[in-house]
């Protein structure tokens, strides 16, 4: 017997609304045009403006904007998906209100903007926002070369004098250039947090910054991390 639950989430086809979306989510992400899309794809600049109107589309025309994004599957969306309830939506919302903290960020916009956010920190954590793969085949590895470099420099920036600090600026500058170039931007947000080695010992405060890789068409004004921070 089925049950009320299993009857309002068993799978089924997206809406043209939600196709909607998820089609200019992933245009977005890619950070194209519409009429880039278009070309890409195949399909008429008119075609890819109605589909991200939420009109219905012909099966074709979403396999061939499958095809344009990369997915493996290009029937993906024409198939069924296990869609949300509102309840469990609002559920889902609750729960990861209570398992995160909302930070404002600020975009990252020169070197010494933050090599001095790495140098006033305890902690750097670094993150993609997006798959860096899917927005340039070098925004990934720039990435990862410049999240090391940061925490090597905050690791030790005391050490440096202002002439060295220079070098530092430099060298981030190139990361940040390469970043742009690609199509990506940085955002950065700090927070303090009191850090135990256990609960009956006093707590020591900790600045952890927070620097994440964003489309630069898609760049938020917040971003949710973990409540709970765990080191070692």
């Amino acid at each position: 017997m089925t049950t009320a639950t299993e009857q309002t989430t068993r799978a089924r086809n997206l809406t043209p609304a939600e196709l909607a979306a998820l089609v200019r989510t992933f245009r977005e992400m890619h950070t194209w045009s519409q009429e880039q899309l278009a070309e890409i794809s195949g399909l008429s600049a008119r075609t890819v403006q109605r589909v991200e109107e939420g009109k219905p589309s012909l099966l074709d025309s979403r396999r061939a904007l499958a095809s344009a994004f990369g997915l493996d599957d290009i029937d993906a969306f024409n198939k069924p998906y296990v869609i949300p309830t509102p309840e469990q939506m609002a559920a889902q919302k609750e729960r990861i209100e209570k398992e995160s903290v909302t930070l404002n960020v600020e975009r990252v916009q020169t070197a010494k903007q933050l090599a001095r956010l790495a140098e006033g920190c305890d902690a750097c954590l670094f993150a993609e926002g997006v798959d860096l793969s899917t927005v340039s085949t070098s925004a990934e590895e720039l990435f990862a070369h410049l999240s090391d470099y940061c925490r090597d420099y905050g690791d030790c920036a005391e050490l440096y004098t202002a002439t060295d600090k220079l070098a530092v600026y430099e060298e981030l500058g190139t990361y940040l250039s390469g970043l742009a170039t690609a199509g990506v931007c940085l955002v950065a947000a700090t927070r303090a947090v009191t850090f135990k080695a256990q609960d009956s010992m006093p707590g020591h405060r900790m600045d952890i910054l927070y620097v994440v890789a964003f489309p630069k068409e898609g760049v938020p004004e917040h971003i949710a991390v973990s409540r709970e921070v765990r080191f070692g």
